[in-house]
């Protein structure tokens, strides 16, 4: 099972949930429902291999074991472990994608700490 920093995942949602608009979350969340819309987590969101996500997801970190369709942007990580498909644009300092994984879409590491900003948006770097 996954854990957070304090030892414990702080919310799952299961196969059986469906969610229509936009979640927002913090702690470590663990995502195995259907989802559409939109998807903010503060901190590390585990999307399930039962889950189908067709969302724009943003989060710190991200690990992807099932489907996603939707441009995704994190802050710190993404992961797309064995079985994870994603359809749609990559964004993240670290992008690491295991054997199995499969990506429709574009991938970009960033280097540099961007400005807030919707994904699309494009907001020039600091310097």
């Amino acid at each position: 099972m996954w854990k957070d920093r304090k030892g414990r995942v702080t919310a799952f949602l299961d196969d059986g949930s469906e969610i229509e608009g936009k979640y927002a979350c913090s702690g470590m969340v663990m995502l195995d429902a259907k989802l559409r819309g939109e998807i903010t987590a503060r901190d590390t969101l585990i999307i399930g291999a039962h889950a189908v996500i067709e969302a724009t997801v943003r989060a710190a970190t991200l690990v992807v074991h099932g489907q996603v369709r939707g441009n995704i942007a994190a802050s710190d990580r993404v992961e797309l472990k064995n079985g994870a498909s994603v359809t749609g644009d990559v964004e993240a300092p670290v992008i690491v994608m295991e054997a199995g994984a499969a990506l429709d879409g574009r991938c970009r590491m960033t280097r540099h700490e961007r400005e807030e900003a919707p994904l699309g948006v494009v907001v020039p770097l600091k310097k």
